[in-house]
Formats: C-alpha cells, sequence, structure tokens
C-alpha cells in the first residue's frame, strides 16, 4: 500500500523532481550525472510513517543515501519552494483568506535531540521540539517555525508571521491576528502594533471554550500535521532537515486541502469521486 494517494504524490513528485538541480550538476564526468539514486518515494515513507532510514532503505536505495540527499535538498530549500508552489496553486484556484491569521505552537517528541530540541514542559523534561504555524482563516499552513519545546510560544510570533509573509507573498494591510491566552503578553500586543494588524488575543484565567474565537483553524493544522510520523516523534538532528519535513508536511497539507476544496468546485478528467463503485 502506498505511504501517500497516488492523487497526491503525483503532483507533489512532479513539482518536486522540477525543484531539482541537474545531475550533472552534481559529477560532470559521471554519464548519469551522479552515483545516487533519487529517492523520492523513501523521503516521503521517512515523512508519513516516521520510520528509521535503515527500515526503508532498499536494495537499490541504501540508508546512507537517503539521509544525505534529505541534507542537500534541505540546504537547497526544496519543500519551502514546493510549499510556496503549493500555495500560489490554492490561491490562484481558491483564494487564501489572509484577513484572519491564526498562529498556534505544538510540542512533540524529539527523542535524539539534535539542534532544535529542547527540554519539554508537557513531557518530564525530556527532548522535544516545538513548531509554531501561521494559517489563514481556513487552516491553510502559511509560515512554520521550528524551536525547542522550552521555548515559549510569544518570542516566536513575530519570526512565525514573517515565515508566513515570505511563503504566502503579500499580505493585506487589515489583517486580525488569533492567539490563544500563550500570546498575552505585553511584547505581543506591540510587535502586533508596530505590523499594523489587529489582534484577538485570549485572556489567561478565561476559560478557553468561552473566547475560543476563529483560531481553531491552526489547531486543527496541528492536527492534520501531526498525522505524519516523523513530526510526531522527529528523529533528526539537523535543523535544516527538521525545517525540510516541517515544510514538506505543510505542502502535503496543503495540496490536500487544494484537491478536496477543488473537488466541489471544478470538474476535470480523471476528477477524484467518493461514490462508492459497484
Amino acid at each position: 500500500m502506498p505511504a501517500l494517494p497516488s492523487c497526491l504524490l503525483e503532483p507533489a513528485w512532479d513539482q518536486f523532481r522540477a525543484l531539482l538541480p541537474d545531475r550533472a550538476e552534481f559529477d560532470p564526468d559521471h554519464p548519469l550525472g551522479c552515483h545516487r539514486r533519487r529517492t523520492p518515494d523513501h523521503v516521503v515513507q521517512a515523512l508519513v510513517h516516521g520510520s528509521g532510514y535503515e527500515r526503508i532503505s532498499s536494495p537499490g536505495c541504501s540508508d546512507r543515501t537517503i539521509p544525505r540527499r534529505v541534507k542537500l535538498w534541505a540546504q537547497m530549500g526544496i519543500s519551502q519552494a514546493l510549499h510556496r508552489i503549493a500555495l500560489e496553486a490554492y490561491d490562484r484556484m481558491i483564494g487564501l483568506d489572509l484577513d484572519e491569521i491564526s498562529v498556534d505552537g505544538c510540542i512533540t517528541k524529539a527523542p535524539c535531540g539534535g539542534e532544535k530540541a529542547g527540554r519539554s514542559p508537557v513531557d518530564r523534561g525530556k527532548q522535544g521540539l516545538k513548531r509554531s504555524v501561521a494559517s489563514d482563516a481556513c487552516g491553510v499552513p502559511l509560515g512554520i517555525v521550528s524551536a525547542g519545546a522550552n521555548r515559549h510560544d510569544s518570542p516566536l510570533l513575530g519570526p512565525t508571521l514573517a515565515a508566513a509573509k515570505e511563503q504566502a507573498g503579500a499580505i493585506p494591510e487589515a489583517v486580525n491576528v488569533n492567539l490563544d491566552r500563550g500570546y498575552d503578553s505585553t511584547k505581543s500586543r506591540v510587535l502586533i502594533g508596530e505590523l499594523g494588524f489587529s489582534a484577538e488575543i485570549a485572556r489567561k484565567g478565561v476559560p478557553a471554550p468561552i473566547q475560543a474565537g476563529k483560531r481553531w483553524v491552526v489547531e486543527r493544522t496541528h492536527s492534520w500535521m501531526n498525522d505524519y510520523g516523523k513530526l510526531r516523534r522527529c528523529t533528526e538532528r539537523s535543523g535544516d532537515v527538521v525545517d525540510f519535513y516541517l515544510y514538506l508536511a505543510a505542502a502535503l497539507v496543503t495540496l490536500r486541502m487544494l484537491i478536496r476544496r477543488s473537488t466541489s468546485r471544478y470538474r476535470w478528467d480523471g476528477r477524484p469521486t467518493t461514490r462508492r463503485l459497484k
């Protein structure tokens, strides 16, 4: 059984392959440009299942080739570029709702430590990873920032909004930012004011259901991203590789939302159907 359905994997791989450099750039003297094979299937399996590279290696691709490829692609920013392409396609066909942006953090496990790991306050001080995600009003992931689990949400707000602007492009001047009580601080309000945005921040000491507001969409996005095993239990030590998998998951989440929402708006050859075949 494939790690991802073909309707999701094939368009993602077509764009991913177009972003890769020519093989001749690796080894001009080699007839194929490089000795190592490109390993999209193995990378997707690592992301979805969270398995170690030795478990998903094959006779044609060793457990040493996979991490070398992933590290190279991470340094080139391939997954960030793929995520930008997915956002552009979504904006063109559905439309990003950037008037309401929600930001929230999520803590996951990082048992091997690494550059982006820290003591987790919710897991008895074990090594953990925090990702701060900004989403539009429908939950489309816009920008991601990774940090140690011991980092507070409030200092990550600025870098997360900057990442969202870098990935999504121009952001409207009138933006309302929805935040939970972790951002209830003067520093967050000053930052929002400097950016010219308005903010709806949950107050400390008030029950959360009463002031849930519009930020539930980013919590749903975190839930979708936690479906990928590599994000639930990240064993990568390199910060670039951690960000590679985060943005690859964000690109797949965006593409899945694009396909699902386009199904009810457009018709094309090979359009997926939810009807049960007889």
